[in-house]
């Protein structure tokens, strides 16, 4: 688990309830914008995020199940948080 990951991770989880493109995802969490379209869909696909397929950009949230759905892959996340230090 990568730093990258947790800081896109970690967008989502600070705004839960907003629909994100990969694009403003990047911006948020100080990655290029290939690494964060890269982990939205990764995301995505362990059911840790939801997808809307709209024109012109699909746009992400959290998904509301996100820590059912994938227990073990999000409290993976708060491990790696905690170790990195990021704290919000």
């Amino acid at each position: 688990m990568s730093l990258h990951e947790v800081k896109v991770f970690g967008v989502f989880e600070s705004q839960p309830k907003i629909w994100i493109t990969s694009n403003e995802v990047a911006s948020a969490a100080g990655v290029a914008q290939r690494t964060a379209r890269a982990h939205c869909l990764k995301l995505t696909k362990l059911g840790m995020l939801d997808l809307a397929e709209v024109f012109p950009a699909h746009r992400y949230r959290l998904s509301a199940k996100a820590s059912k759905r994938n227990t073990a892959y999000h409290q993976r996340l708060a491990h790696a948080k905690d170790v990195f230090g990021i704290f919000k």
